[in-house]
């Protein structure tokens, strides 16, 4: 069990990748949901107002009819009910006769109840005629008899409940407005059927849950079709960004490679031009001190004393070609003292003025940083000697509030002249001096112009290191 657990977690780690896509698709359908809930919401709510609007609207309509067919019988038995007394059979019956022969449409008819709950006329329901429904109520147990003879007795109103529709047999939600005749204990009034409205509200209903349901679907497919974008331009771009650095990558092994064979060629000419020569005059010197020995000749002391000089000079050409490769007073007299000693070398070497200055300051530099702007220094002056043309070179290093600052002017034709040349070398020079601020999160300026070159190293004051009398007091009162 512990290993299906195991493997499952392993089968849905996500890579750097797809951790991206997940926090760039999650927002998008976190909103796309919020967005279509948001509006389902708001168009249910809007279309229950609208549609209960409707309804009330219409079911007003239908009571105003009614209210018109009340006024209209009122109309009509209005002579006969004012000239008739409360006990006047014959009138009551013309009354009753005149109300069971008002039909309209195909369910419409006047209904009679005495106020003891006796129905006198109901034209399309004859079974009720003469039957006493006190206490009648409907499938809903809502009272119909009892409450019209409440509502004819206060005058009139509307009364709603569910009732047998002529037309069909069925029950249906009707509606009824009745009014009282006080003389005769009368409640007649009249009714419609209002299923039709209901039935036209629900289909309102089905229709906005549908439209509902569609913006839904739409919201959806835009969602997956956003999510697919992403996804998409995501692929693209991890694609191109992977050959970009792929490209990069292979640059960059072939720029490491140039600058190991350079340097190893650089080595081998040091070696050959320098120190080979050394030792092959040694070794004459040498072979002729021998000989001379050999035949008792007083001039071999002085081959011995010429093979012992080139032997110094071997010496102090190993000692040269080790600095080059790592100055040992980098690393034991400081940054200061290691850039005057590849000025002066330089100025011996090449025979250009140079110019060092440098100001004490209290904190020093990490090293790591030490180390980068020597190289710099050794790759500007390298650029320097080869293709600025320059007669005079001038080094300035000095920290300051925010770090450390190593400045290298040279009084040249500039960096755009002399761009093809280093170039030529392989695309070093700049770019070695760019990248090597950049592992520090420094910055390297280079101001060129025909008149000469300036590079400015700045170095974060993070790459500073507190003096040594302050870091003991520190730890001192720690």
């Amino acid at each position: 069990m512990w290993a299906r657990l195991a493997a499952l977690r392993q089968a849905i780690r996500l890579n750097y990748g797809q951790k991206i896509y997940l926090i760039a698709t999650l927002p998008l359908v976190f909103a796309a949901t919020a967005i279509a809930l948001l509006v389902a919401h708001q168009s249910r709510e809007l279309a229950q107002r609208e549609i209960a609007g409707l309804e009330a609207q219409l079911i007003s309509v239908k009571k105003e009819e009614l209210r018109n067919y009340i006024s209209l019988a009122r109309t009509a038995f209005g002579g006969i009910y004012g000239n008739a007394l409360p006990d006047d059979a014959a009138a009551k019956e013309r009354v009753a006769q005149i109300l069971a022969a008002m039909l309209y449409g195909q369910d419409g008819y006047f209904f009679v109840y005495d106020y003891d709950g006796t129905n006198i006329v109901a034209p399309r329901q004859t079974w009720l005629i003469n039957r006493n429904w006190a206490g009648l109520n409907d499938i809903a147990g809502t009272p119909v008899v009892d409450e019209l003879i409440r509502i004819a007795r206060q005058g009139g109103g509307y009364h709603s409940y569910v009732w047998p529709k002529p037309s069909t047999g069925k029950d249906a939600q009707m509606i009824s407005y009745v009014v009282g005749l006080q003389d005769w204990r009368w409640a007649v009034g009249t009714g419609v059927f209002v299923d039709d409205i209901l039935a036209s509200v629900a289909a309102a209903r089905d229709e906005t849950e549908e439209r509902i349901g569609q913006t839904f679907r739409w919201i959806a497919a835009i969602a997956v079709g956003a999510v697919l974008l992403v996804f998409t331009s995501g692929l693209g771009i991890t694609i191109r960004e992977r050959r970009l650095a792929d490209a990069k990558l292979k640059k960059l092994t072939q720029r490491i490679i140039d600058t190991q064979e350079e340097e190893r060629g650089r080595v081998a000419r040091e070696l050959h031009d320098s120190i080979s020569q050394i030792l092959v005059a040694v070794r004459y010197a040498l072979e002729l001190a021998r000989r001379r020995l050999s035949l008792g000749d007083e001039r071999a002391g002085e081959s011995l004393s010429a093979g012992i000089d080139s032997l110094n000079g071997a010496i102090g050409e190993v000692r040269r070609i080790s600095r080059d490769l790592r100055p040992g007073v980098l690393d034991d007299l400081g940054l200061g003292p290691a850039l005057q000693t590849l000025m002066e070398d330089f100025s011996k070497r090449t025979g250009i003025e140079t110019e060092f200055e440098t100001v004490v300051f209290r904190n020093r530099l990490d090293q790591d940083a030490k180390i980068a702007l020597y190289r710099i220094a050794q790759e500007a002056l390298t650029n320097v000697e080869k293709h600025s043309g320059a007669t005079k070179v001038r080094l300035l290093v000095r920290g300051h509030k925010q770090g450390a600052m190593m400045r290298i002017e040279d009084n040249g034709r500039g960096v755009a002249a002399s761009r093809e040349s280093d170039a030529a070398d392989g695309g070093l020079g700049l770019r070695n001096m760019t990248e090597r601020m950049e592992q520090l999160n420094g910055s390297l300026r280079v101001l060129s112009s025909r008149t000469g070159t300036v590079i400015e190293a700045q170095v974060p004051l993070s790459h500073m290191l507190q003096p040594a009398g302050q870091a003991s007091k520190k730890k001192d009162s720690a």
